[in-house]
């Protein structure tokens, strides 16, 4: 439970920005209360660009007598951050440097990454490489991963024809390689695409991809309970797919995709798609409908996954707003509800009330 809370954010000047917060949670069956903070500055620089530097903390409290936790009392995240942007938006490109400080910390608790990106009308490159060490732990955030380098390099190239109906339509082709700190491949995924804009901001688009696995872990590839391939084991399959969007600007428009190919070692089959009404002034509603028919070799399990979402939001004023969101997902049986009411009340000023209701079939009957 969050017991007291307070944030303070604004800028000094110009080209200086500041933000503080900080928040006490209190004891939670076995879980410690603790205190959170955190401090960030940026500074702006050159015409378009800026630095920064943060520091989070989370510092435990208090420990529930009954309790047998053993983590740690503390961890903290300290970083600097440089954002790139030319005047004519031509370069951009970020570059960052965290370190993380727990109780017992070792070597490699840091995680590092710099992109840069060259953007012209008709040509597109980019190139990003990251790296996340062994021992990085930010508890007061998400890290999906440890221990690992990341390089994506992607190229684009676009025609503009003297055409009454296509405005531009060219190929392009990226990789995204995870690799172990040795260099070590684990992961690819190399993706060659040609995409079709019509004048009226429709597009089609079709790829073919080539994936490679290393499993780090035993992995259920369809999350149904089944058999899982053995960590350490390595698969490498080839998909292809399109995808088309219609005039967003319309009242009325859809997006529908497809893929077809290998799924680590079986094949799988997928469509989706989203359309989306709006009743201008009054609101807009949407559907976005998922498709996989996932077949394994025997003893794993195949499987027909659904996820359908309908979505409603209606304008009851130019401050009064309410959105319903559903969501169905047959692989683990569950209906989820988000309803969101949100008052307008003063500039940049808003009261949310939400309801959140995540239940399966058999809590209706």
């Amino acid at each position: 439970p969050v017991r007291i809370g307070g944030r303070l954010s604004g800028k000094i000047g110009e080209n200086f920005r500041l933000g503080l917060m900080n928040l006490q949670t209190g004891v939670k069956d076995t879980i410690p209360a603790s205190n959170y903070g955190v401090v960030a500055v940026q500074q702006k620089i050159f015409s378009r660009s800026n630095i920064g530097a943060f520091l989070i903390n989370k510092q435990v409290t208090n420990i529930p007598v009954d309790s047998s936790f053993n983590g740690n009392k503390y961890n903290r995240v300290a970083g600097v951050d440089f954002n790139l942007a030319t005047a004519d938006n031509r370069w951009t490109g970020k570059a960052f440097y965290h370190q993380a400080f727990y109780s017992n910390s070792t070597n490699d608790a840091f995680a590092l990454a710099g992109a840069i990106s060259y953007n012209t009308q008709q040509l597109a490159i980019s190139y990003d490489q990251a790296y996340v060490g062994n021992n990085y732990l930010a508890e007061v955030g998400f890290v999906p991963r440890k221990g690992y380098n990341q390089i994506v390099p992607a190229i684009e190239y676009k025609f503009f024809p003297s055409s009454e109906k296509v405005a531009n339509h060219g190929p392009g082709v990226e990789a995204d390689m995870f690799f172990k700190p040795d260099f070590t491949l684990t992961d690819r995924d190399i993706e060659l695409n040609y995409e079709i804009v019509w004048l009226n901001r429709s597009s089609l688009s079709a790829e073919v991809e080539n994936n490679y696995v290393m499993l780090q872990e035993p992995f259920d590839p369809t999350n149904t309970g089944g058999d899982s391939l053995a960590a350490g084991t390595d698969y490498n399959w080839n998909e292809v797919g399109f995808m088309f969007a219609s005039d967003t600007r319309k009242l009325f428009n859809y997006t529908i995709s497809s893929r077809y190919g290998g799924y680590f070692n079986g094949t799988r089959f997928n469509v989706s798609g989203e359309i989306n009404y709006r009743v201008q002034p009054y609101g807009s509603l949407s559907v976005v409908a998922s498709y996989n028919k996932i077949i394994m070799p025997q003893p794993y399990n195949s499987a027909e996954l659904i996820l359908i979402g309908p979505r409603l939001d209606i304008t009851f004023t130019d401050k009064i707003f309410f959105t319903t969101f559903v969501q169905y997902n047959n692989q683990i049986d569950n209906v989820n509800i988000n309803l969101r009411f949100q008052w307008r009340f003063a500039p940049v000023s808003d009261l949310f009330i939400v309801y959140t209701s995540n239940s399966y079939p058999e809590d209706f009957y």
